[in-house]
């Protein structure tokens, strides 16, 4: 098994930044946000942290238009279109149909849209995250790191600008998450990535900018910017000044 880990890179000019200005928004009675202000820079990796509940899965839904509608405040993108049709989302699970081939799975979006799939792309796709060998495999016979890999090339064939990221790689074993991670940060360059993780270490392994969410209704404070480019080395990040940094932000230890 080869993976190639060349960037697939978006079309010319699709390093897109998003703002959120004063958002506004409930959920089942209880107000998530309030006045939440976020800017997404184009073409960098946006890692979000914070406790269960507080809202993080719902600012992807928001971002991804799967999500009830803001009660205030403004969501643009920075060349003035709108948001719409420009997402791509991978979620914890993989979401794969099971009764489809992996080849079926990672052309579906096109299928559904009643569009005729780019076949070449997929194979290409395939290939890339080290599945051309059993694009006729159905996910059934696929282990974890396989699946995720091959929801990876789904996301990946939507070819959007912006990836929203569901804790993708939380359920995998760490060697496994580990090679994920340096997948994704390779295939992923150049877009706008939104992630949302549990882990510290996986913030800071592949985030340009990490913020970290808290509160009701829910704020974000200032972002931190790990040195270096992702993806950092793992043994590196642990000694890491910034590691000690985000854990006091997320209140487990060490000095801010």
């Amino acid at each position: 098994m080869t993976i190639q880990t060349e960037p697939i890179s978006p079309a010319p000019g699709t390093r897109l930044g998003i703002r959120l200005d004063g958002i506004a928004l409930a959920l089942g009675g209880t107000m998530l946000f309030e006045d939440l202000e976020l800017h997404l820079l184009g073409g960098l990796t946006t890692c979000l942290l914070g406790p269960s509940g507080v809202g993080k899965s719902s600012l992807l839904r928001l971002l991804a238009g799967l999500g009830p509608t803001p009660t205030a405040g403004s969501l643009s993108c920075d060349d003035g279109r709108p948001l719409a049709g420009r997402t791509a989302y991978m979620d914890q699970r993989d979401l794969l149909l099971p009764w489809l081939s992996g080849h079926d799975n990672v052309t579906l979006g096109a299928r559904l849209r009643g569009e005729t799939p780019d076949r070449a792309r997929a194979d290409e796709l395939l290939a890339r995250v080290g599945l051309g060998d059993r694009h006729q495999d159905r996910p059934a016979t696929l282990s974890g790191g396989m699946r995720q890999r091959l929801a990876l090339a789904r996301t990946l064939m939507e070819d959007r600008p912006i990836v929203l990221m569901d804790e993708p790689f939380s359920s995998l074993d760490v060697l496994t998450r580990l090679l994920l991670q340096d997948l994704a940060a390779e295939l992923l360059a150049e877009r706008t990535v939104l992630l949302v993780t549990h882990d510290p270490m996986e913030a800071l392994r592949l985030g340009h900018r990490i913020f970290v969410m808290s509160g009701s209704p829910a704020l974000l404070g200032a972002p931190l910017e790990p040195a270096g480019a992702p993806p950092r080395d793992a043994a590196q990040v642990s000694r890491s000044d910034a590691y000690r940094d985000l854990l006091a932000r997320l209140g487990v230890g060490g000095s801010p």
